[in-house]
């Protein structure tokens, strides 16, 4: 959420973030709203300030003065109860227009208007070469008892699955690894996190209420997070933190679900877009500072892509256009790894920063040192999703004979180095 006074001085700055996100939002309207909201406040505190001095003078008068201050009161009190309904109604519309402004994007933010128009700036490793026309990681892992599909959408429905074998040994084996590189990393504290939530934290986090249509919701009105960031970010929900303990970074675990609205068609088979998952998720809270956000979405990104490299994965680092931000996000960086199947890189990671936009909706500051209180600043990064990784694992380290691979630095998890080199 952005500072009304901000969005007050700045009318066409805010206005042009929305076009280049290409989000729509009555900007105009939300300034007329504020300007009869601010009136009528300062009516409403004139009113209730007439009515403690009448109240006042009511205790000193007596007989027919008195009544006739009674009568008068009576009149007060009804304008005051009309203009609070008023005021109801008009913060109903200012409150539900205040979320669907959008945080304003960095200047080095590309124009485009989907992620057919990120911009890409590094690219590491080369791509795998084949003697052989490389199959797609549902093909694979079904032939090899990695994972059985077909039970899997009969059980689970549409998009479900079932790892098995060496595929569950593979994702147990990943999770070891992702938690080793970061359980010990200085300064991050680790946490398992909640995925059942209230309503509150998604509207901090900015899920609410434009995403709701993928969000699954159970019959008491709690909504399953599609990622660990939600519960992560709402754990200083409401609370003071002393500028001390900045930056506070977390590495957190949580299962998330997603409905995947809008994506029927798309990656239909095998385990690359499903609606059941795992997340790790880096989120730092900060100072309010433009240089020390930047500063920490560096660091983040490097840490994923450290993982990446790790996995010896062929992927390139995209900075996101304006169309593909999210509404809170004032830049992202997506991480693509390399699908030989498809010929092109698919998304692994995401690397976002906020400023204060969530943390204002949270309600999450510190005391600065001048004693002011502040919004801080917040992140979040994909540390990891399971088990979206195994398609990318599977795929570059297929083999000729049909056999997979396992990368180095998995090889002491798995306890093998080579996937299938019995199978029949």
């Amino acid at each position: 959420m952005l500072d009304i006074k901000f969005i007050r001085e700045n009318v066409a700055l805010v206005k042009e973030g929305a076009k280049k996100k290409h989000i729509k939002v009555d900007v105009g309207r939300l300034v007329e709203l504020d300007e009869e909201r601010r009136q009528i406040r300062s009516l409403l505190d004139d009113k209730r300030a007439e009515q403690k001095r009448m109240s006042n003078t009511i205790l000193l008068a007596k007989g027919e003065e008195r009544q006739k201050h009674i009568e008068s009161m009576r009149y007060l009190k009804d304008g005051v109860n009309e203009l609070n309904e008023k005021y109801k109604k008009i913060m109903e519309e200012w409150k539900a227009l205040m979320l669907e402004v959008p945080n304003i994007p960095d200047i080095s933010v590309p124009v485009g208007d989907g992620d057919e128009d990120n911009k890409e700036i590094f690219v590491w490793g080369e791509k795998p070469q084949f003697d052989f026309k490389p199959s797609a990681h549902h093909e694979i892992m079904t032939k090899l008892g990695m994972a059985d599909f077909e039970r899997g959408t009969k059980v689970a429905g549409f998009r479900g699955w079932f790892l098995k074998d060496d595929g569950a040994r593979l994702m147990w084996a990943i999770r070891r690894f992702v938690e080793d590189r970061f359980m010990n990393r200085e300064g991050f504290t680790p946490m398992i996190v909640p995925s059942l939530l209230r309503k509150e934290p998604f509207f901090g986090t900015g899920y609410l209420p434009q995403g709701e249509d993928d969000l699954y919701k159970t019959q008491d009105k709690e909504y399953l997070a599609g990622t660990a960031e939600v519960a992560t970010m709402s754990f200083y929900m409401d609370e003071i933190i002393e500028k001390s303990a900045l930056p506070i970074k977390f590495f957190a675990y949580s299962p998330a679900f997603r409905r995947e609205a809008g994506s029927y068609g798309k990656d239909e088979k095998g385990v690359f877009r499903v609606h059941e998952f795992e997340k790790y998720e880096q989120v730092v809270l900060c100072e309010a500072s433009h240089e020390e956000s930047v500063s920490q979405h560096e660091e983040l990104t490097a840490n994923s892509e450290a993982l990446l490299q790790e996995l010896g994965l062929h992927y390139h680092k995209v900075i996101n256009c304006g169309g593909d931000l999210g509404l809170g996000q004032v830049k992202k960086y997506d991480l693509e790894a390399w699908m030989p199947s498809e010929e092109r890189f698919r998304e692994t990671h995401s690397s976002s920063y906020f400023h204060d936009f969530q943390t204002r909706r949270l309600n999450i500051r510190y005391r600065d040192d001048d004693g002011s209180l502040r919004y801080v600043h917040s992140l979040n990064n994909t540390a990891l999703a399971m088990p979206r990784i195994l398609t990318h694992i599977v795929e570059n380290y297929q083999q000729a004979d049909g056999t997979v691979r396992v990368p180095k630095v998995l090889v002491s998890y798995m306890g093998k180095e080579v996937i299938g080199a019995h199978a029949e």
